[in-house]
């Protein structure tokens, strides 16, 4: 079904809109996935604030022109589905997970930070932990000198009673 002009722009600045507020872009080919799978794909991605939408390639070619994912223009051919993410790992994260488990679902290609991303830069950056595994990780590490001093002044606390006791 055909779009009239008015619908086809309402569609560019919505995602004109959503590109403004996102970091990443993947595209992936979904020739012979099912409704079901895309439905699943679609739950999953919203659960984790991944916008995911199948577009037609001149209306998304338009809504990205000037921002920093214009450089993936020249990948948009073909029956593709766009994810959209403020964060940076969420829709590679998503996609990827989801390529792995049905093989009718194909990566093409992203964009980050300006720069054009291959279908291994997608994977690269579908592997790298998200904000909060990385925020624990940080913690982690700013945690373990004071908890290894705090662990070493209760040994020779502990040493000093026994010696005082014997």
């Amino acid at each position: 079904m055909s779009l009239n002009r008015g619908e086809k722009e309402a569609v560019v600045s919505e995602v004109a809109a959503q590109v403004a507020k996102s970091q990443t872009l993947v595209l992936a080919e979904y020739r012979g996935t099912t409704v079901a799978d895309l439905t699943k794909l679609r739950s999953d991605a919203r659960a984790k604030g991944v916008y995911l939408r199948v577009l037609k390639n001149t209306l998304a070619r338009r809504a990205v022109k000037g921002t920093s994912f214009e450089v993936a223009s020249e990948q948009m051919a073909g029956p593709l589905i766009y994810g959209f993410s403020e964060d940076a790992v969420a829709a590679a994260k998503v996609v990827s997970d989801f390529a792995k488990a049905n093989d009718k679902l194909v990566i093409k290609a992203g964009a980050y930070s300006g720069k054009a991303l291959d279908k291994a830069g997608v994977q690269a950056l579908a592997n790298i932990p998200t904000r909060e595994v990385l925020l624990a990780q940080i913690c982690g590490l700013l945690q373990s000198p004071m908890s290894s001093l705090a662990r070493g002044i209760a040994a020779v606390a502990t040493k000093k009673s026994e010696g005082a006791a014997a």
